[in-house]
C-alpha cells in the first residue's frame, strides 16, 4: 500500500512538473519575435480589459441637439478686459492706455516696462499745458491682438513682442501707426540640448530652422513649439519654417508639403510656454522655442542647452491705434522717447533684454493677411495624416450640481466649434458609475448634433469615480485605434478633481503612461492639484475653469490640440 502511495505521489509530481514546464514554455515562447513595446502593449491591453470588466457601464440613448453652424466668434468668448491686470495706473487725467506683452510688463525680471512707465509718470511730462501719464495693461500679444482685431477693446497703443502682431492688427482694418520699431531688444530661438545640438552640427554642418526642420522630417530630432495663435515665438517659428520651404511663397504647394512632412514628426505643440518647458524637463524633447530674455533668466537652462536665434526679432515695437487724438499721440511719442533713454536700456539689459543685438532678422516684413492665412494653414495641416480621436470625460457627481455643471456645459457647447470636422469625438460621464453618452464617431454635422444633445442632457448626482471614467475613455480609444491605427488619442477630463469612488490614480497610472495618451484637465470649483497630477503624467495642460475667461482658454486649448 505504501509502495502504491509513493508511485501515485511521484506520478502527481511528474504531472505537475510537466504542466509547469508546458505553461512556462508557452508563456516564454509566446513573446518570441515581439518587441518590448509590443509585449508591454499586450500586457497593458490585458490589464485594461480586466479593470474595465469591473466597472458598471451604461450606454445612453443618443439625443440630437440644436447646433449653431456659424463659425466660432473670438470676440464672444473674450472675457471682460478687467481680467488682465493694470500693472501701471495713470496718475493724471490726460493719459494713454498701452497693451504690453507679458515678458516686459509684469514684475521682477519681467517688469522692465512696468518700472520705466512708473518713472515716466513721475517725470512731470506736460502736453499742451497738461500733465500726462500712461496706463500699462499686462496682456499676452496674441490675446491683445484678439481684443483689438475683434473690436471688443481697443487701447490707445500696443507694444507686442514682435511686429507680426502689428501687421495682423493692421490687416484687420484697425488704423495702426508705428511709433517706434524697437522699445527694447529681444530675440526668439530654439533651445536645444547640448549633446543633440552637437549631433545636429555633425550631421548637417549647422543648426538653424532649415536644418532643424530637416532633422524633424527625418525623425532625428524631437522638438516642441507653442500655439501660433497665441504665442509670439510660436507664430514666428511657424512663418520662419514655411519660409525655409519656399521663401517666394510661404503658402504655396512646396511650402505646404514641407510643413506637412516636418509637422508629422513634431511630438508636441504646447498651449503655454510653461507646459512646453515641463515637457522638456521630463526628457520628452530635444529642443523647444523660447525668447532669449526668458532663456537667460532660467538657471536650469544655462548649462546643457544651446540657444539658436531664428525669424524676426522680438524688439517690442510700439503702435498707436485707431483715430488717436493729437494730445494722446504726442504722449505715445514722448513715452517712446523716454523708454529709449540710455539708463532705461541699461536696466533692460539687467533683466535679460538687449542681448544678441548682432542678430539680423531672417525674414522680411510679412503682410498681416498672409500671417492670418498661415495660422489657418497650421490649423488645417498641423495633425498631418493623423486625425484626432478624443473622448471628453465629464464629472456629473453631486458636487458638480448647480453652477459648476452649468459652466462645464457652457465650456463644451461653446468650445465644440473648435473641434474640427476631420476628427473623431466621444463623450463619457461619470458619478458612481460610468455612462457612455456618445460613442466615438467622426465629428460631422450629425455627430456634432449628438454631442450637443449629450452635453445638454448631463445631470449631476452621486459619488465621484473619476478614474473609472478615464479608464472607460482609454478603452474606447484603444478600440478606436484598432479600427484607425493612425489616429492620435486625447482625453479631456472636466471635473472638480475630487475622487471618492472606484479606481484610484495609482491603479491606472501605469496604463496612462504605457499608452502615452495626454489627459487635459479642466477644473470647476476644483482641487486643481489633483487634476494637475493627472495631466502631468503625459505632459498635458491643466486649466482652472473658475475664471471668467474659461471659454476663451478652452477655445484656445481645443484650437491647439484638436
Amino acid at each position: 500500500m505504501a509502495k502504491q502511495s509513493k508511485v501515485f505521489l511521484l506520478f502527481i509530481i511528474l504531472v505537475a512538473f510537466v504542466f509547469a514546464l508546458v505553461y512556462f514554455g508557452i508563456n516564454l515562447t509566446s513573446n518570441w519575435g515581439k518587441t518590448k513595446s509590443q509585449v508591454a502593449s499586450e500586457d497593458a491591453d490585458k490589464q485594461l480589459s480586466e479593470l474595465y470588466s469591473d466597472i458598471s457601464i451604461t450606454t445612453a440613448e443618443p439625443v440630437k441637439g440644436q447646433i449653431d453652424l456659424n463659425p466660432a466668434d473670438v470676440a464672444e468668448s473674450l472675457p471682460d478686459i478687467a481680467k488682465f491686470p493694470i500693472t501701471v495706473d495713470n496718475t493724471t487725467d490726460q493719459y494713454v492706455e498701452v497693451f504690453s506683452s507679458t515678458e516686459k510688463s509684469g514684475t521682477g525680471v519681467d517688469g522692465w516696462l512696468t518700472e520705466v512707465a512708473n518713472e515716466f509718470n513721475k517725470a512731470n511730462i506736460v502736453i499742451n499745458g497738461k500733465p500726462a501719464s500712461v496706463k500699462i495693461r499686462n496682456i499676452a500679444s496674441g490675446t491683445a491682438a484678439d481684443y483689438i482685431k475683434s473690436g471688443k477693446y481697443v487701447p490707445d497703443a500696443f507694444t507686442p513682442s514682435n511686429e507680426l502682431w502689428g501687421e495682423m492688427v493692421k490687416a484687420s482694418g484697425v488704423k495702426t501707426a508705428l511709433i517706434s520699431k524697437r522699445l527694447v531688444g529681444n530675440v526668439p530661438g530654439i533651445v536645444i540640448v547640448k549633446a543633440k545640438y552637437d549631433a545636429l552640427v555633425d550631421t548637417y554642418g549647422a543648426v538653424n530652422v532649415k536644418t532643424v526642420t530637416e532633422a524633424l522630417a527625418n525623425n532625428e530630432f524631437a522638438m516642441g513649439y507653442t500655439d501660433p495663435f497665441a504665442s509670439s515665438t510660436g507664430l514666428n517659428f511657424l512663418v520662419t519654417a514655411l519660409n525655409t520651404f519656399d521663401s517666394a511663397n510661404i503658402l504655396g504647394d512646396q511650402a505646404v508639403q514641407g510643413f506637412e512632412k516636418f509637422q508629422a514628426n513634431v511630438p508636441f505643440i504646447a498651449s503655454t510656454t510653461i507646459q512646453m518647458r515641463d515637457a522638456a524637463k521630463s526628457g520628452m524633447l530635444d529642443g523647444f522655442v523660447l525668447e532669449y530674455q526668458t532663456y537667460v533668466n532660467a538657471a536650469d537652462l544655462k548649462n546643457g542647452y544651446v540657444f539658436t536665434p531664428f525669424g524676426v526679432r522680438h524688439d517690442s515695437p510700439l503702435y498707436a491705434l485707431g483715430d488717436v487724438p493729437a494730445e494722446k499721440l504726442e504722449i505715445i511719442k514722448k513715452f517712446a522717447e523716454f523708454v529709449e533713454q540710455g539708463e532705461y536700456q541699461t536696466l533692460a539689459k539687467k533683466n535679460g533684454f538687449n542681448n544678441l543685438d548682432d542678430y539680423k532678422a531672417e525674414l522680411e516684413a510679412i503682410d498681416g493677411s498672409l500671417l492670418s492665412a498661415a495660422q489657418k494653414l497650421w490649423k488645417e495641416k498641423k495633425n498631418g495624416n493623423k486625425p484626432i480621436a478624443a473622448v471628453f470625460v465629464t464629472d456629473v457627481s453631486g458636487s458638480m450640481a448647480g453652477e459648476p455643471l452649468n459652466r462645464l456645459k457652457e465650456s463644451l457647447l461653446k468650445g465644440q466649434k473648435f473641434l474640427g470636422k476631420e476628427n473623431s469625438i466621444g463623450l463619457v460621464s461619470y458619478s458612481d458609475d460610468v455612462t457612455i453618452n456618445l460613442p466615438i464617431g467622426k465629428y460631422d454635422t450629425n455627430q456634432q448634433s449628438m454631442f450637443v444633445g449629450a452635453v445638454n442632457n448631463l445631470q449631476a448626482s452621486g459619488g465621484t469615480a473619476t478614474f473609472d471614467g478615464i479608464l472607460v475613455a482609454l478603452k474606447m480609444l484603444r478600440d478606436e485605434a484598432a479600427l484607425h491605427p493612425d489616429s492620435r488619442p486625447i482625453i479631456f477630463v472636466l471635473s472638480d478633481g475630487e475622487t471618492n469612488e472606484g479606481y484610484s490614480l495609482k491603479d491606472i497610472k501605469g496604463l496612462i503612461e504605457n499608452y502615452k495618451v495626454p489627459i487635459y484637465t479642466i477644473g470647476y470649483n476644483a482641487n486643481i492639484q489633483a487634476l494637475q497630477s493627472i495631466s502631468s503624467i503625459n505632459e498635458a495642460a491643466s486649466i482652472n475653469a473658475d475664471t471668467d475667461d474659461v471659454v476663451y482658454k478652452i477655445g484656445n486649448l481645443f484650437n491647439v490640440q484638436m
